[in-house]
C-alpha cells in the first residue's frame, strides 16, 4: 500500500482506537525501509506523480511478530473531561451538564456505529482468520461506550441532585 492508502485506510479499520496523520506515516515508512522492514515499490503513472508502494519484508513480517509478543505498557491517561468534571465547582452546573451530555450522545453514536461495524465485519470477513481478533478490537469499544454511558447518566443525575440541593445551581 501507499501512505495515502494506509491512511485512507485508517478510519475503517484501527481508527477506532489509533490514528496516525500523514506527518507521522512517511517519516515512518521512511525509516522501516531504511531497517530494510519494508521494500518500497515505485508505480509510474502518466499525468500524476510516482506512487510508492509498500510492503513488508520477511525481516519486518519477523519485527512485528516479536513487537506483537512484547508487554503492552500501561497508558497515561489524559482525558479533558473528567479534568473538566474534576474542578466543576469553578463554573456553573450546566457546563458540567453539557460537557458530560455531549460525552453522553458521542458514546450513544459510537455504539450504533460499532454494531454497524460488526454487522459488516460479520457479512465481508466471514471467512477471514482475522475476524475474530477484530471483533475482539470491537468489543473492547463497545465495553468502553456502554461503560462511558452508564457513568454519563449517573454524573447527569448527580448534576440534577446538586442542582436541586443549591436551589438551581451556580
Amino acid at each position: 500500500m501507499s501512505g495515502y492508502d494506509i491512511r485512507q485506510l485508517i478510519p475503517r479499520s484501527i481508527g477506532y482506537f489509533w490514528t496516525e496523520s500523514y506527518g507521522q506515516i512517511y517519516p515512518s515508512l521512511k525509516k522501516l525501509a531504511a531497517a530494510g522492514l519494508i521494500e518500497k515499490k515505485t508505480e509510474r503513472q502518466s499525468g500524476r506523480p510516482d506512487r510508492h508502494l509498500y510492503s513488508l519484508t520477511k525481516a519486518g513480517s519477523e519485527q512485528l511478530k516479536q513487537w506483537l509478543q512484547l508487554p503492552v505498557p500501561e497508558p497515561v491517561p489524559r482525558n479533558e473531561l473528567l479534568l473538566k468534571v474534576f474542578l466543576g465547582a469553578h463554573v456553573p452546573l450546566r457546563v458540567s451538564r453539557e460537557h458530560v451530555t455531549a460525552h453522553l450522545e458521542t458514546h450513544r453514536k459510537a455504539l450504533k456505529e460499532y454494531a454497524s461495524v460488526a454487522k459488516s465485519l460479520r457479512k465481508g470477513g466471514a471467512n477471514d482468520p482475522q475476524l475474530p481478533f477484530w471483533l475482539m478490537t470491537l468489543s473492547m469499544g463497545q465495553h468502553a461506550s456502554n461503560a462511558a454511558v452508564k457513568w454519563c447518566k449517573e454524573t447527569l443525575s448527580k448534576l440534577d441532585e446538586m442542582e436541586r440541593s443549591e436551589g438551581g445551581g451556580k
